[in-house]
């Protein structure tokens, strides 16, 4: 088992930024590939963001891509995601989860962990 919890969440204007973190424990975060998802009120889950086991390779969603970024800190057991240029289509609640198997994946399914979530909110 191994436990996932983001931080980072918050209140921001619109064309701001923002980073939120993800700390694992339990096991190293060296051993899974890692992916950022959001669920705005009404919708379902999607993804933002994923990186695979060393960070050589990352993923994103046409409705990040060129504004954010996915990195990882094997040695602090941390995935980070950096989302600039901040738009009210953003507010959701954003959740890190780890793959064991899969890399790059859009796929839910494919990860096995799954924090509780850290809110963000964009206001025009």
């Amino acid at each position: 088992q191994v436990q996932l919890v983001e931080s980072g969440g918050g209140l921001v204007q619109a064309g701001g930024s923002l980073i939120l973190s993800c700390v694992a424990s339990g096991r190293p975060l060296s051993n899974f590939a890692m992916g950022w998802f959001r669920q705005a009120p009404g919708k379902d889950r999607e993804f933002v963001a994923s990186i695979s086991w060393n960070g050589d390779n990352t993923v994103y969603a046409d409705s990040v891509k060129g504004r954010s970024t996915i990195s990882r800190d094997n040695a602090l057991n941390t995935v980070y995601l950096r989302v600039n240029s901040l738009k009210p289509r953003d507010t959701a609640v954003y959740y890190c989860a780890a793959s064991i198997n899969y890399s790059g994946s859009y796929a839910s399914s494919h990860y096995d962990y799954w924090g509780q979530g850290t809110q963000v909110t964009v206001s025009s």
